[in-house]
């Protein structure tokens, strides 16, 4: 308790017992949620939710600004959707392999952009991301234009039937709040800290004997294999694996998702996410849907105008300007 109140520094006690309390409203919200709430559309925010936190830990803790994280999502649900129909493995197997192929291509990535900064970083993720692109457009095992379809859910473990929402639901749950507990621990480890000051001052880092190299590649690795999770679990719930994945459009809404919600922090990118996935689903619907890209760029550009920090970033401000 002691330790958790010196991270806190304005809280008191009673502070401590109402975030516990959210805490575990939150967790009952999300267990009772699919009785409310279409369990494909909860799914959906999760997957996204997962893939913008990735990115968050790149960006928001690395300083790192990939445009090309699109090809890692991509890259777990093309394994997963190809292992998962070809070889008849189990769903978890499945994400696994996938999620270990995106890691493996993040390490690519990583090995050659690494060196750059700024902006020739996002240069190189952009078109190493466009040539992965335009491989699973040619590739014989992704379906081309029209994607992978069909692709079975299975049972889990060999006896949890997926195809049955609810059960799809809390596993999509388990692997989200397994992924955000991996970045919630690596962000507030001794390597976070480090990543942190690299991401602030790296010619200070690299004074103090840090391999700044090492540190980002590392961190570049989590974050395309979290995002191969993502993507992976995403193939699973949809039963589909298509070239929307793939698209340079995508590297764009995860960077909208982050930003909107709020970089460098932990639940930002969740709402980010919430916000547009919401949003899409809903304006799809109405006469507004051929304006989709036009409204998001326009809340892009609201949201670094008006909101620097996002929104939960803004929210966080605010709270520490009233305990001053």
């Amino acid at each position: 308790m002691n330790n958790l109140t010196q991270t806190l520094p304005y809280s008191d006690g009673r502070s401590l017992r109402w975030i516990l309390i959210g805490k575990l409203l939150l967790c009952a919200a999300a267990l009772v949620a699919p009785f409310v709430i279409y369990p494909i559309f909860l799914m959906k925010i999760l997957c996204f939710s997962l893939f913008a936190c990735s990115f968050n830990l790149l960006l928001g803790y690395g300083g790192l600004l990939s445009f090309g994280h699109a090809a890692f999502l991509a890259t777990g649900g093309y394994m997963t959707g190809y292992i998962v129909t070809e070889y008849s493995l189990t769903p978890e197997i499945g994400i696994l392999l996938g999620t270990l192929a995106a890691g493996m291509l993040g390490l690519v990535f990583g090995a050659l952009a690494i060196r750059r900064q700024g902006i020739y970083f996002a240069m190189i993720t952009l078109a190493l991301a466009q040539m992965v692109f335009f491989i699973y457009l040619q590739a014989p095992f992704t379906g081309g234009e029209d994607g992978l379809q069909g692709i079975p859910r299975g049972y889990l473990l060999g006896f949890i039937d997926l195809s049955n929402n609810l059960n799809l639901y809390y596993f999509v749950l388990v692997v989200f709040v397994f992924g955000y507990i991996v970045i919630k621990r690596t962000v507030h480890s001794p390597y976070g800290h480090v990543l942190r000051a690299i991401r602030d001052n790296e010619a200070r880092a690299v004074s103090l004997g840090y391999n700044v190299n090492q540190y980002k590649l590392l961190a570049f690795v989590l974050s395309a294999s979290l995002a191969g999770l993502a993507g992976a679990t995403k193939t699973i719930v949809f039963q589909l694996a298509s070239l929307t994945d793939a698209h340079w459009h995508m590297s764009g809404e995860v960077v909208l998702m982050t930003l909107l919600g709020g970089m460098g922090t932990l639940a930002g990118p969740v709402l980010g996410a919430t916000i547009v996935v919401s949003l899409q689903n809903y304006l799809v619907t109405t006469p507004l849907g051929s304006w989709l890209s036009v409204i998001l760029g326009l809340i892009f550009v609201i949201c670094v105008l008006v909101f620097r920090d996002g929104i939960v970033g803004q929210i966080q401000n605010t709270v520490k300007k009233h305990l001053r």
